[in-house]
Formats: structure tokens, C-alpha cells, sequence
């Protein structure tokens, strides 16, 4: 798990406290430290909370623009993305899956896209931001 994602799951249960050592190096805990200056920090976890669509514009990973191309980009460590995966999987649904935080080719076509959080779900030409499967399926079908 990256620090993104160990960061998130901090953040959901305490405050996290960034320290700088005497060598320069941060340091993130969940307690501020005894021995150095401690400062909290804000985090801003970037999954999407609710579902919205949008024309899918700009120039993608892969994908042929056929209407039921179905392309995700997602984190490791984003929960919505995982239940995502899971209703593909259990419905059978193929589609090809990008890690924002593994992949450069990925984040920059993410990043293309103007996405704010993941999963970015795109079918064809239209995007979702978000998951449900009600949502999805408006757009799949």
C-alpha cells in the first residue's frame, strides 16, 4: 500500500502529524512527535463520494470509442474502485482497468480527462465519475 493509501485509512479513524528529523527527513504518524515540532495535516481523499456523467472528450489509455468499451481508472486504495471491480467481475463484464498511482501512461491519460477522484468509468464515449451499479448500468446498456 502506498502512502496515499495508508494516509486515507489514517485519516478516516485520526488526525495525522507531519515532523521534520534533524537528517530532513518527514516523517507521518497518527501521534505528533515527542521530540520534534509536529504540525497536522489535511488530507483530501480523492474518490468520488457520488456519481455524476460526463462526456468522455478527451483522448484515452485504449479503447476504440465502441459502445461498450468499458475502461476504469483507479487507485489501489480507493474502496469505490474495488466494489467497481467486483460487479464487472461478478457480471461479467469485460473491461480494461488503469492504476493511476502504478501506471505514468494511465495518470497522464487521467489527467487528460480532468478527473478529480477515481474511478473514472468510461463506456465509449460517455464517462462516469463514481460507481453504482444503477448508475453504471444507464450507462452500459
Amino acid at each position: 500500500m502506498g502512502v496515499a493509501g495508508v494516509l486515507a485509512v489514517a485519516a478516516a479513524s485520526a488526525e495525522i502529524y507531519r515532523w521534520t528529523d534533524s537528517n530532513g527527513k518527514a516523517h507521518f504518524s497518527d501521534r505528533p512527535s515527542v521530540a520534534y515540532s509536529s504540525e497536522t495535516v489535511e488530507l483530501r481523499i480523492n474518490t468520488y463520494e457520488g456519481v455524476s456523467y460526463e462526456s468522455a472528450k478527451a483522448e484515452t489509455e485504449s479503447g476504440n470509442g465502441v459502445r461498450n468499451d468499458v475502461i476504469m481508472y483507479s487507485a489501489a486504495w480507493c474502496g469505490v474502485c474495488k466494489r467497481a471491480r467486483r460487479y464487472f467481475q461478478q457480471n461479467r463484464i469485460a473491461f480494461t482497468e488503469y492504476d493511476i498511482d502504478s501506471n505514468a501512461r494511465a495518470r497522464t491519460a487521467y489527467r487528460k480527462l480532468g478527473a478529480k477522484g477515481v474511478p473514472v468509468i468510461l463506456v465509449g464515449n460517455r464517462r462516469m465519475n463514481g460507481f453504482s451499479a444503477e448508475g453504471f448500468e444507464k450507462l452500459y446498456r
